[in-house]
């Protein structure tokens, strides 16, 4: 008899606008749903990914819904995925994370252990791994442990993947088939530019919006603030330049002089990009200074560093355009890339153990 290979489904919890769905997608699983409690994601999410989206608080959500999505096909790998929300975890002092911002973490836990998925696979923080600041993930650990997972996390620079942005962050593969880990990196030696992604795009003034795409908008500077990015050096300068009337009064303090050379900054041209936040689109929330032109960088530069198509819609055409609801979903998300890296890990994974 002609052997059948598996169907890999996938669930993406806290799924966002679908950039970790879009990746596994473009590696060929199925993911048949993502869940999140943030409504406004669903017209992105269902649109880009031809998936269901459920709106949903994942502490609402029970195992017998997560068991009814992957349906009773015997020929099927079934995939948990879990980007619990990362503020909490990307704090310098754990100990203001309150209980109910650990719960999403938990309560994903808990799901794997009563569903038993075939495979798990998580994106967070680097910070996170420290299981003696956080012990949460340990006991996330302990959770795979007792149900028979054999696991391996990882902290990934993704600009090692073709990611065009150094983002730190673990990856956690769990699999109850054998070991698991990710591909090997694919561009540990030639990196993703800030050159390679938005050279070609229509250069703007802060507040201009392309005519061609709607998404390729800068955010209006005050007059303080573009007097600070014309008297910073193009090409990776920062406020170390500027004259003393330009600069903030927090970092004329000793206790703010550190952050002289991280924020108001402008990115480097033959680097990857810094970490895209959900203020990315804001010249001093970061490094986020075009490498030349005198602005923040625009939503749609913002969108391709975070590796998402340019024909990917985040909100519908003819509804309400909000900047910060759209700066949210991009820096909120995984980079497609990673999760077509994750996605391609995992169909190594099962072409070896699964006969």
């Amino acid at each position: 008899m002609k052997y059948k290979s598996p169907k890999i489904k996938v669930i993406d919890l806290f799924c966002g606008i679908g950039g970790l769905t879009h990746g596994l997608i473009k590696a060929g699983l199925d993911v048949v749903a993502g869940i999140d409690n943030d409504g406004s994601c669903k017209y992105g999410y269902e649109y880009n990914n031809n998936s269901k989206f459920i709106h949903k608080d994942i502490l609402r959500v029970t195992a017998n819904e997560i068991n009814k999505l992957f349906g009773d096909n015997n020929n099927t790998i079934r995939v948990l995925a879990g980007c619990a929300p990362c503020q909490p975890f990307s704090r310098l002092n754990p100990k203001t994370i309150t209980k109910n911002q650990i719960q999403p973490l938990e309560k994903f836990a808990r799901l794997i252990s009563l569903t038993r998925p075939d495979i798990v696979t998580m994106e967070n923080v680097s910070g996170l791994g420290d299981m003696q600041k956080y012990p949460v993930f340990a006991t996330f650990i302990e959770t795979l442990e007792k149900k028979g997972y054999k696991y391996k996390y990882e902290i990934v620079d993704t600009s090692d993947y073709g990611v065009p942005q150094r983002r730190i962050r673990l990856v956690l593969l769990a699999s109850l088939f054998g070991e698991i880990e990710l591909v090997k990196k694919t561009h540990k030696n030639k990196k993703v530019t800030v050159r390679d992604v938005i050279k070609d795009l229509q250069p703007l003034r802060d507040g201009e919006v392309s005519q061609d795409d709607p998404m390729h908008r800068a955010s209006r500077l005050s007059p303080i603030n573009l007097k600070r990015i014309k008297s910073t050096p193009h090409d990776g300068g920062s406020s170390r330049s500027w004259d003393t009337n330009l600069i903030l009064k927090c970092h004329k303090k000793d206790s703010g002089k550190t952050y002289r050379g991280s924020v108001y900054g402008r990115m480097r041209w033959d680097d990857p990009a810094p970490t895209m936040t959900t203020q990315c689109n804001g010249l001093g929330n970061g490094r986020f200074g075009h490498p030349e032109q005198d602005r923040a960088i625009s939503l749609r530069e913002a969108a391709l560093f975070q590796t998402f198509p340019k024909n990917y819609r985040f909100y519908e055409p003819k509804g309400p355009f909000v900047i910060g609801d759209l700066a949210k979903f991009i820096g909120n998300a995984v980079p497609v890339r990673l999760g077509k890296i994750i996605g391609r890990s995992i169909n190594n994974h099962v072409s070896a153990y699964v006969r």
